[in-house]
């Protein structure tokens, strides 16, 4: 018989700190739920973190619900997943050159990143959200 493919605690906070593109999900009133592919970024034992303008689909769903979803996973074999889902425990304002820049670095490199910011314009009303990760689900493939 076949172990759990279940991650440990440690496994799946390091699998959701490696660079995957997300999918965010938030419930929709009167709609299935909004689910769409974000940059974010996470460190073990901390919130998750994501970019979006203030008006956006997103942001507005966010503030009805309260929390979110994100799901990373990897696109080849083994294949792994890990699912957080909590409450969001902040929103502000982001900063271009810190926020931004941090952010389009951690997926484009440091060069990419630079030319990112470059053509982002002044942020406009962008924020940065964090949600606390309560629930997770988590699947790797790879244990045996």
């Amino acid at each position: 018989m076949a172990g759990s493919f279940v991650m440990t605690r440690e496994e799946r906070q390091a699998f959701l700190a490696e660079v995957h593109v997300g999918i965010i999900s938030i419930a929709e009133p009167d709609r299935a739920p909004l689910a769409v592919p974000v940059w974010y970024s996470y460190e073990p034992g901390g919130d998750v973190q994501v970019l979006m303008q203030s008006d956006s689909r997103k942001m507005v769903g966010i503030d009805a619900a309260g929390r979110f979803s994100l799901c990373a996973q990897s696109e080849s074999a083994p294949y792994k997943y890990v699912t957080a889902e909590g409450p969001v425990s902040n929103v502000r304002p982001y900063d271009i050159e810190t926020d931004l820049l941090a952010m389009a670095t951690r997926y484009l490199g440091e060069e990419g990143g630079r030319d990112y910011i470059a053509t982002a314009g002044t942020g406009g009303n962008g924020v940065m959200v964090s949600m606390t990760p309560e629930h997770w689900l988590s699947t790797d493939y790879g244990k045996r």
